[in-house]
């Protein structure tokens, strides 16, 4: 018999953040707004442009480019990123390793327009004793993005593969019913972590750095926290408001969150996917009965959101993080006061410092000598389940993440951790 279970996140993420709910934004969807933003400022995105290769030469890096003609040119930059997923040239230039494997089946996405009990604009997952499948809700009436496997006897054609290959059992006993199929594409899933995701004035991000399962859909959220964590260091680099060894911590703070995502991801993978017995009888008959008495707690409900958000993500090891003020330490992500809107600074990308309560007027002074910004929130009781401190410093980074917390608020340890960590912004 079909067992069905409904998992509610709830009010999983209320008072965590201001979106507090899950959202499914597809990457075509992701790259039209980024294209047109940067259009507004005057960036011209450039397709169909092959990298052909590149050097470092120690001040600058060459590059050599093919462009869809045919015709080839060179170009220069201070640095080059590389965002040119799992097959990159960046990282074969560089010859960085990319330990890992490769899952033995041969999986399919495919978006559909379809109808029946799935098509309710919810995440659905089916796991049975040989398939799974997942669900995720697109934008539009009855569409669907369906990743699941491909029928054993058809793994051998890879490249002639079509619809009509798919494994249909789950989706039948699921009820449903699809109409068309808009796009259609299947691939192997690997599990791989770079060696390096720098070396030199080069970097790797999102695939280029890591790949692995779609379990938890964290693929394109890490690869953006991949770059806004290195954007804002390159910018405060080349705009001559750090050294270049900011750009030295780019690769401990994200390289150990993807080595642990890669890890987490690979065991729920293998999991789901298992053929083995005890596998398949923890997948029909113990997950439906679990996972929803799990998430009728309120503190399973807030983990699962803090994971499938990455708001949990820390960077206390990192060697820009420094003190502690409350719960809140040096590496954490600032957390979010609601109705004091405390994230609405930090849509300046700035470097600025925030104190909740009073600030001493030795940090007024000393923000307004180094142009840092200074936020002042008057304190309320409820800000204390925050973890924030009264009356403490906060020195938060473009990125939200607070550099610095001191739970004396003192002008000398903010001045200390600028001439230590952040030569450049001494004066």
């Amino acid at each position: 018999a079909t067992r069905v279970a409904r998992a509610r996140f709830g009010d999983g993420g209320v008072g965590l953040s201001p979106f507090p709910y899950a959202l499914i934004f597809p990457q075509d969807e992701h790259e039209r707004v980024l294209i047109e933003r940067l259009r507004e400022l005057g960036v011209t995105v450039e397709h169909r442009v092959e990298l052909l290769g590149f050097e470092d030469a120690g001040d600058r890096v060459r590059a050599r480019l093919r462009r869809v003609d045919g015709t080839e040119e060179a170009c220069e930059a201070a640095y080059i990123a590389g965002c040119d997923g799992a097959h990159s040239t960046v990282r074969d230039g560089l010859a960085i390793g990319f330990p890992g494997g490769t899952y033995a089946h041969l999986f399919y996405v495919a978006d559909v327009e379809a109808r029946g009990p799935a098509m309710d604009g919810e995440l659905h997952g089916a796991l049975d004793e040989a398939e799974f499948l997942l669900v995720f809700p697109l934008k539009g009436d009855r569409r669907a993005r369906l990743i699941g496997v491909v029928r054993d006897d058809a793994e051998t054609r890879h490249d002639t593969l079509t619809w009509n290959d798919v494994s249909k059992d789950v989706i039948d006993r699921m009820g449903i019913t699809v109409e068309r199929v808009n796009w259609f594409s299947t691939y192997h899933v690997h599990h791989r972590v770079a060696d390096h995701f720098q070396k030199g004035r080069a970097f790797l991000l999102g695939d280029a750095a890591h790949v692995h399962s779609p379990v938890g859909g964290q693929g394109m959220n890490t690869g953006i926290g991949d770059a806004v964590n290195l954007a804002w260091k390159l910018a405060d680099v080349l705009h001559g408001r750090a050294p270049a060894s900011l750009l030295e911590s780019y690769e401990p703070e994200r390289i150990a969150f993807g080595r642990r995502l890669v890890a987490t991801t690979d065991r729920a993978f293998t999991f789901i996917t298992s053929r083995g017995p005890i596998a398949r009888r923890v997948r029909v008959n113990v997950v439906p009965v679990v996972v929803p008495l799990v998430f009728r707690l309120r503190a399973a409900r807030r983990l699962m959101f803090r994971t499938i958000s990455q708001t949990g993500v820390s960077y206390r090891g990192s060697r820009l993080s420094m003190g502690r003020a409350g719960r809140v330490h040096g590496g954490d992500r600032l957390p979010w006061v609601q109705g004091a809107d405390n994230f609405a600074p930090l849509r300046s990308l700035a470097w600025q410092v925030h104190v909740y309560g009073a600030a001493a007027p030795e940090i007024e002074a000393a923000c307004r000598e180094r142009k840092l910004a200074l936020h002042v929130f008057p304190w309320r009781p409820e800000i204390r389940g925050t973890g924030l401190r009264r009356n403490a410093l906060y020195l938060v980074r473009p990125d939200g993440y607070v550099a610095l917390a001191d739970p004396d608020a003192r002008a000398s340890t903010l001045a200390r951790y600028l001439a230590e960590r952040l030569a450049t912004r001494q004066s």
